[in-house]
């Protein structure tokens, strides 16, 4: 069976043309998402050249909402041509679902950049002197994303046909049954804003509570709850409201490490005690890891149950956990030399037993 050129023609000058033009601009939307796609494939390799980081987010962000917005606009203008030769009242969704739509888009796109940006800027500039810490950078960005977000819901209510007023008003009335019902959450929220606002720890610090027991490293303070990781790395949530109630110890901010030992020797050795007092001190004045600019104490202490007792008080130079213990046990291992050095040894508990000899018996 042949179809001439003319019967081609009165086809498509029939009812049946807008077939035609639906399936050009959906053929027309592929080509222009894969055209879109592929230019911004190139703009992102050549924007990760550059030492700049936003450029690299907001590239990489568009790749999910750029298709989103070209199928979107692609559909609705196909739905419109197919509206146009049908009545069906489901037509009549096709303009407000596209604006909406648009908006929803601008959300995700401003949302995704947001989170790019601040994964970059942690990733390349957060190690620099005078760059915002993660726990400033978590704060801002979840602000940013918070106001996008409540923004584009705003707009989309709008654009939808409904009065903005209207539900900013019906917001502030509800919003005292929502308080109430809800009063947990926001102890919670403005929990983390005191947090933010006072930084009394940030992410990567150890800290630990004397009135809980919560001691470990923080690793991310979000707007519900905090994580921290303990030492025996079992996760640990505590909801941000609880930090407003408890006091909280910071040891990753302490200037210095204390030693503070008390060492006995025997009673026999009592004349030996000013002089290992003496030389232990000048051994703490002269050690390259101990801060002799802070308090440093050699002191005879106290006459014991079985030992005459002098105590050591200093601060080592570092703060690291690891490297205290290494300069303790350098610092014990050199009073236990300089005690042995004077003829004198490290008393430990001992008992004497004094027996009577009756008259008359060996």
């Amino acid at each position: 069976m042949e179809i001439n050129i003319s019967q081609l023609i009165d086809l498509l000058s029939n009812d049946r043309w807008w077939i035609a033009q639906v399936f050009l601009l959906v053929l027309a939307t592929v080509s222009i998402n894969f055209i879109a796609n592929f230019l911004l494939n190139k703009l992102r390799h050549k924007a990760g050249r550059t030492s700049t980081a936003w450029d690299d987010a907001l590239l990489a962000s568009a790749h999910g909402p750029l298709s989103a917005l070209i199928w979107l606009l692609g559909i609705a203008f196909a739905a419109d041509i197919a509206g146009q030769q049908s009545q069906a009242a489901v037509f009549n969704l096709i303009d407000p679902v596209r604006r909406v739509g648009v908006v929803a888009i601008a959300t995700w796109f401003l949302v995704r950049s947001i989170k790019a940006a601040e994964t970059n800027y942690i990733h390349s500039q957060a190690d620099q002197e005078g760059a915002l810490d993660r726990t400033t950078l978590t704060a801002i960005s979840n602000l940013g994303k918070i106001s996008v977000v409540i923004t584009g819901t705003l707009v989309g209510i709008q654009s939808m046909g409904y009065s903005i007023s209207g539900v900013l008003a019906f917001g502030g009335i509800g919003g005292i049954a929502i308080g109430f019902a809800a009063k947990d959450m926001l102890a919670n929220l403005f929990g983390s804003l005191i947090i933010f606002l006072d930084r009394p720890f940030k992410i990567g610090d150890w800290i630990r509570s004397p009135d809980r027991e919560i001691e470990g490293t923080v690793e991310q303070i979000g707007w519900r709850m905090t994580v921290i990781r303990t030492f025996s790395k079992n996760p640990i949530y505590v909801p941000n409201s609880v930090f407003s109630t408890i006091a909280i110890e910071n040891p990753s901010r302490m200037t210095n490490r204390r030693i503070h030992e008390t060492i006995g020797i025997r009673y026999a050795d009592f004349k030996a005690m000013e002089r290992i007092t003496s030389e232990v001190k000048a051994m703490l004045m002269t050690h390259p890891e101990i801060d002799s600019t802070l308090t440093l104490m050699v002191n005879f202490n106290r006459y014991g149950a079985s030992s005459l007792d002098f105590f050591v008080y200093t601060f080592t130079k570092t703060t690291n956990w690891a490297r205290f213990h290494e300069v303790k046990q350098d610092v014990l291992l050199k009073i236990g030399q300089i005690i042995e050095n004077n003829n004198a040894e490290i008393a430990f508990p001992t008992s004497t037993v004094h027996l009577q000899v009756e008259p008359g018996q060996a």
